[in-house]
């Protein structure tokens, strides 16, 4: 039989059933193939969800804007409207129950439009990294410039205030305590404090293990923790037999404390005792980050201990506090030098 007897009446293959040529840069294949590379990686779900996000809102844009869903006519002009549509027109809060329609006018906070940005950038790093695309659309665009925001950092005495006014013979008073006492010695984020479970405390070694699957950055890490501490662990631990549960911090039901719970009752406590600044358990990292600072602690060692990857990221979440810059400037001010002894009080009046 001849060559062309035999292919008479079937079908020409000329395309692979992975990818017709449309799909080869087809926007949500390629955004999901990225997706899928970050998942492989075990990152946490918070990183996870904001990869998905930015992917959902850049496919928003480009279909609310009437712009192609292929690559090939993606450029970094494309990804600048993105930018500036979600810094001016993207509903801030869309879809948020909770929140009144005060909070939801259009264009979302700097920070998150350079989140979203960044988040772009790396999914597309990853694409050509694989194989998948030859440039990166967003390489060009410049991050949102944004106000440094001032945040008004707990003082030692206002923290002592709110630990003293807890009654330790009140069940949840008492586990707050020894959260707060803990949140304060390890510097850790809330998410990571509450999900301790028993097998994460060396009461005898005097230490704390903040298992990779717990921490934001996927990267465990062992902090000592005083005496003082250990015991009040101890009795918490003690406290909650009872229950039989693996984990540390649990409600009087036996169930483990959420953030929002404890979120809640520090702000009430904070109330309570006067103070008016808003106060939430983050604001516990800040505060002790910083007075750890001003107490001449080393920066490479609080790098560590907040459990930051990148030092940047380090001096940019600590901020010195209002009295420490006075006292600071009080003592090294060059008006010092410029009047020398002639900054005294007057033995006459003028």
């Amino acid at each position: 039989m001849a060559h062309s007897e035999k292919r008479r009446g079937k079908r020409v293959k000329n395309s692979t059933v992975k990818s017709h040529r449309k799909n080869l840069f087809h926007l949500p294949a390629l955004l999901e193939k990225s997706y899928a590379i970050k998942l492989s990686e075990g990152l946490s779900e918070s990183t996870l969800y904001m990869y998905r996000h930015a992917h959902k809102l850049f496919l928003e844009f480009l279909e609310a804007n009437d712009y192609s869903l292929d690559f090939r006519e993606l450029d970094v002009d494309v990804c600048r409207s993105f930018s500036a549509w979600l810094l001016n027109d993207r509903p801030r809060n869309d879809g948020h129950k909770y929140k009144p329609e005060s909070a939801k006018q259009n264009g979302i906070k700097p920070r998150s439009v350079n989140d979203m940005i960044k988040t772009m950038r790396t999914s597309f790093r990853l694409l050509i990294e694989d194989g998948e695309v030859d440039r990166n659309p967003f390489e060009g665009v410049k991050s949102v410039k944004q106000p440094q925001k001032l945040i008004n950092v707990l003082s030692a005495e206002e923290m002592k205030a709110i630990l003293m006014s807890l009654d330790k013979r009140n069940y949840p008073q008492f586990r707050d305590y020894v959260l707060l006492t803990l949140l304060i010695e390890s510097m850790g984020r809330i998410s990571e404090v509450i999900s301790l479970r028993l097998e994460d405390v060396d009461l005898h070694a005097k230490e704390i293990v903040f298992r990779p699957e717990i921490t934001k950055t996927r990267a465990g890490r062992i902090l000592p923790i005083q005496q003082r501490t250990a015991r009040l662990l101890k009795e918490l631990i003690a406290e909650i037999e009872e229950f039989e549960s693996d984990y540390i911090f649990l409600s009087n039901y036996g169930e483990q404390l959420t953030p929002n719970n404890f979120r809640k009752r520090l702000a009430n406590y904070a109330k309570k005792v006067g103070i008016k600044k808003k106060v939430h358990p983050h604001l516990i990292r800040h505060s002790v980050a910083t007075i750890y600072l001003e107490s001449g602690g080393n920066l490479r060692y609080l790098q560590s201990i907040l459990g930051h990857v990148d030092q940047r990221m380090t001096s940019r979440y600590t901020h010195l506090s209002k009295i420490a810059i006075a006292e600071n400037h009080q003592q090294f001010s060059a008006l010092n030098e410029v009047v020398g002894k002639l900054n005294k009080p007057r033995k006459t009046k003028r």
